[in-house]
């Protein structure tokens, strides 16, 4: 038996997808090539934007012809979409063909699920919204040499654009032992970086019957032998403190980068959004960081056009981008979510002027990004050599400790490898380089 995954959205449902593979990988299931030749299709979906899930919904009514060609197929549904009644009253009455909705904390199911479907006349659903933590989970890593390691589960920061504590529920932790068991056994298997993943990192440990700080946990993880690398992701600026930019500084694993999200300029929008910091705070931070950190690397997350963001709460953002000088940014226009207080807001913004601004931020953002790969040119950056370059299929790909992508000339046997490439040719989005034999 054979079995497709497509997965949108972000790192998490990245990660839940390789362990849904690993589940079924372990009942005996193998990945197929195509979609044509699969017993099972899976849909890891996202709902963070509308975009998003009119692709989920598009890819399911384009699946309709597989299941009429096939009739035995399993077409299942999961991921956030399905943490919301609406989405499955709308498949099981517009998309009835689908026979399984189950919901991310029913992924250690999966395989009684596809039984149950078997038997069953009509969609089998399985969602539950509370749970606790599902433990030694089989995973089917989609890499070699990294790996994503969950630290937290759901967010209990409630942004009032953000679809997310109600699809993933409330903050729980992991148990420290239980990541430090995890990363060590990663680290026998020769995974050289890990990255630490939770929707807001920064918080993790406050729910914990004892008490274990981020920056404590970072510590513990770089002592273990065997890895080289350490990232992690998403920090909230409002949990950012002085303890962890000290261990950041201080263990010599912890990559020169941070996804640090903004998301405004305006303390006003600020405010509204209910991310809980000023604009002076946040860049007080950045300030902090650098200090500690000379070289770091800084990304970060934008939204335009959130409801009554005026032409001055805009020049604000554009204004705070020129003085942050963020190394990238991952930009968006708003996008409405039903259940969020941001939808009920008055002064929705137009769609036109949504993307007038999101072309002036991009245009920006553009011109920084482009001068900070221009001052690495000449310089040699540790490279972490992921496989063939999607680009050029002559050179390999891979990411620098700042987390820059890096091209160049060289054997499929380093894939894997840690190597030294001097950067000749700087580009907007990635940089050119040569091996330092």
């Amino acid at each position: 038996m054979k079995y497709k995954i497509l997965t949108w959205g972000c790192q998490m449902n990245i990660h839940d997808s390789e362990i849904i593979s690993g589940i079924l990988q372990k009942v005996g299931y193998c990945p197929a090539d195509t979609l044509k030749e699969s017993d099972v299709i899976i849909l890891n979906t996202c709902c963070v934007r509308e975009n998003a899930e009119r692709k989920v919904y598009g890819r399911i009514a384009q699946l309709k012809q597989f299941k009429q060609r096939n009739p035995d197929l399993i077409l299942a549904v999961s991921g956030c979409m399905i943490q919301q009644p609406h989405v499955i009253e709308y498949i099981t009455q517009k998309l009835p063909y689908v026979d399984i909705i189950f919901g991310i904390k029913n992924v250690h199911k999966l395989p009684e699920l596809i039984e149950n479907s078997r038997q069953a006349n009509s969609p089998v659903i399985e969602v539950v919204a509370n749970s606790d933590i599902e433990e030694n989970l089989p995973i089917k890593r989609a890499e070699d040499s990294k790996a994503w390691v969950t630290i937290t589960y759901g967010c209990n920061n409630y942004c009032s654009y953000c679809i997310v504590p109600y699809v993933r529920g409330r903050e729980k932790s992991r148990n420290p032992g239980d990541i430090l068991r995890e990363v060590q056994g990663l680290a026998k298997e020769g995974f050289k970086e890990i990255n630490l993943l939770g929707q807001n990192v920064n918080s993790y440990g406050k729910d914990l019957a004892t008490p274990v700080a981020f920056h404590e946990l970072l510590r513990n993880v770089n002592e273990i032998d065997g890895i080289k690398r350490i990232r992690f992701i998403t920090s909230h600026p409002k949990d950012l403190s002085d303890e962890l930019i000290l261990a950041m500084k201080e263990c010599e694993k912890v990559c020169e980068h941070i996804h640090l999200p903004v998301q405004a300029g305006s303390n006003r929008i600020l405010s509204k959004m209910n991310r809980k910091y000023t604009r002076e705070h946040y860049i007080e931070l950045i300030k902090k960081l650098r200090d500690a950190i000379p070289n770091i690397a800084i990304t970060t997350d934008i939204i335009v056009g959130f409801p009554g963001e005026t032409e001055e709460d805009f020049l604000y953002t554009l204004d705070l981008v020129k003085e942050a000088e963020f190394d990238s940014a991952f930009t968006f226009m708003y996008s409405k979510r039903k259940g969020t207080p941001a939808a009920k807001m008055i002064n929705q913004i137009d769609d036109d002027i949504k993307k007038g601004r999101l072309n002036r931020l991009m245009r920006v953002q553009d011109i920084i990004t482009g001068n900070k790969n221009k001052s690495l040119k000449g310089t040699i950056q540790e490279v972490l050599v992921e496989g063939v370059s999607k680009g050029n299929l002559n050179r390999l790909s891979g990411r620098s400790r700042t987390n820059k992508l890096v091209n160049f000339d060289g054997s499929e046997t380093l894939i894997g490898k840690l190597v030294n490439v001097k950067i000749t040719e700087p580009h907007t989005w990635s940089l050119l380089g040569e091996i330092v034999r």
